[in-house]
């Protein structure tokens, strides 16, 4: 861990200076001891303002902070800088958990994919008797099918009624002769 303290408009002292890295080393938890600390701190009027910024591999993180106690600037800082480390390791922790997700379902979807010209999914339902209009009302009771199975009364014949692509029309199968 590296800290780099520069001041403006006022003295830096060792006590800040022991004091922003005490502070600091709450940090270690999240990126080790492989992180730059850069603190700049100054008097704004009554209050004084601390800016920490951390710089860990790619990612960097900032907090000011204005307070009439500068030991309680950088205190709030430190917590809004932990803050936004553990938003970010949360955020990539799921990112990881998902994209391993998809890399375990891609490996499953090339296992599935080497089967071919077999039958692999079977489904049983029962094929009432209705007419063409009552299995379009069923059809539509039923969002999540796109087709259905029936028997037409009047000819006493298998026909299937399939949703189109449209959403909104219906097809007709009806078998020949």
């Amino acid at each position: 861990m590296n800290i780099k303290i520069t001041s403006k408009e006022m003295e830096t002292t060792e006590a800040i200076k022991d004091y922003v890295e005490r502070k600091a080393e709450r940090l270690v938890k999240y990126f080790g001891e492989d992180f730059d600390v850069y603190a700049t701190i100054k008097t704004e009027g009554n209050d004084k303002v601390a800016e920490l910024s951390i710089k860990a591999d790619t990612e960097e993180f900032r907090a000011v902070t204005a307070h009439k106690d500068l030991y309680a600037a950088i205190d709030k800082d430190i917590d809004i800088l932990e803050g936004q480390v553990r938003k970010m390791k949360t955020k990539k922790d799921k990112q990881n958990m998902t994209e391993s997700i998809r890399i375990k379902e891609g490996a499953n979807k090339e296992e599935d994919a080497e089967v071919t010209d077999e039958i692999v999914k079977v489904l049983y339902y029962d094929i009432k008797p209705m007419t063409p209009e009552d299995a379009k009302l069923k059809l539509q009771e039923q969002p999540q099918n796109k087709f259905l199975a029936f028997i037409d009364i009047d000819t006493g014949k298998t026909n299937v009624i399939y949703r189109l692509k449209d959403n909104k029309n219906y097809g007709l199968v009806e078998p020949e002769g």
